[in-house]
């Protein structure tokens, strides 16, 4: 499959040290993009940035602290980044827990909704001047095909009252597409050129999947390997939504294959759900208030 050039774009990608986050940072790599691994864990970090050089040798890549479950550590990425760059072609919002036990963060939010969305809505909030000063720029959202049959959970969100992880980590991704159909809506509101799009990855065989927090035994990995589509196919409809010249903003992208489980990038509709514009407004409302961060569209 072929895609755009990405020769002197700076991509952020969060997550990347594993995963489909590894798998599109080496697909822009070998398509020119200077890329930064925003990763919470800095020795893993360095390690796929190796990985990524033993296969583009000439790549750009640099390893930046992230740990989007402590929201003064996206403040502090979000700093550091703007005083050594002057501009952000790409921020793709990838990293996400999937159905751990019930946890908070940092700053007291359930788990899975604090790091999967507040952590990207507030990192996306900080990174977005330099975002609207970079021509033709873009923010991509990782949803899920969990989002679906999902809903906002407004009165338990921290999940205090009553927590399911698969319910949870449903809400999660359906908050992620919501957003980033909504920060689309806003960009073009004021006449904007920045474009947000969402994306999902199918099924993938990605280290997301656990049992009860913990790692898979081995032979399940072997079955999943088998049935789901490797990571390398999950990450198309990243890589393709960050760099399709059709796209104009507010797409979600996904599998082209049976029940959009795996395949290659085609556009999809998302649930009913994320076009109900009152529930979006009230989302973005709440994550402003609950993050304590503020968009501001004036470029």
């Amino acid at each position: 499959m072929e895609f755009n050039t990405m020769t002197g774009k700076t991509a952020i990608i969060t997550g990347a040290n594993s995963g489909l986050g590894l798998e599109t940072a080496k697909t822009f790599a070998r398509l020119g993009a200077r890329i930064i691994l925003a990763v919470r864990n800095l020795d893993k970090g360095q390690a796929a940035k190796q990985e990524i050089l033993d296969e583009s040798p000439e790549a750009t890549i640099d390893v930046m602290q992230l740990d989007l479950s402590d929201l003064e550590s996206v403040r502090a990425f979000a700093e550091t980044f703007t005083s050594r760059f002057d501009s952000l072609d790409l921020l793709v919002n990838n990293a996400g827990v999937m159905t751990p036990p019930y946890a908070k963060t940092k700053d007291g939010f359930e788990l899975q909704f604090g790091s999967n969305h507040l952590g990207h809505f507030a990192l996306t909030g900080r990174l977005l001047p330099l975002l609207l000063q970079t021509e033709n720029s873009r923010v991509v959202t990782l949803s899920s095909l969990a989002h679906r049959n999902s809903a906002i959970y407004f009165d338990n969100l921290d999940g205090s009252n009553g927590y399911k992880a698969m319910k949870f980590y449903g809400q999660s991704k359906l908050a992620n597409l919501m957003f980033a159909t909504e920060l689309d809506d806003r960009l073009k509101q004021h006449g904007l050129a920045t474009q947000s799009m969402a994306c999902h990855p199918g099924i993938s065989s990605t280290n997301l999947f656990k049992i009860g927090g913990r790692e898979m035994p081995r032979i399940f990995k072997g079955l999943m390997n088998r049935y789901l589509q490797p990571a390398t196919m999950g990450a198309l409809p990243t890589v393709y939504a960050a760099t399709a010249s059709s796209l104009t903003g507010g797409e979600y992208v996904g599998p082209d294959g049976k029940g959009q489980r795996r395949g290659y990038p085609t556009l999809e509709k998302p649930d009913p759900a994320v076009n109900d514009e009152a529930s979006r407004q009230k989302l973005w409302d709440v994550s402003e208030k609950l993050t304590g961060v503020t968009f501001n569209f004036s470029n």
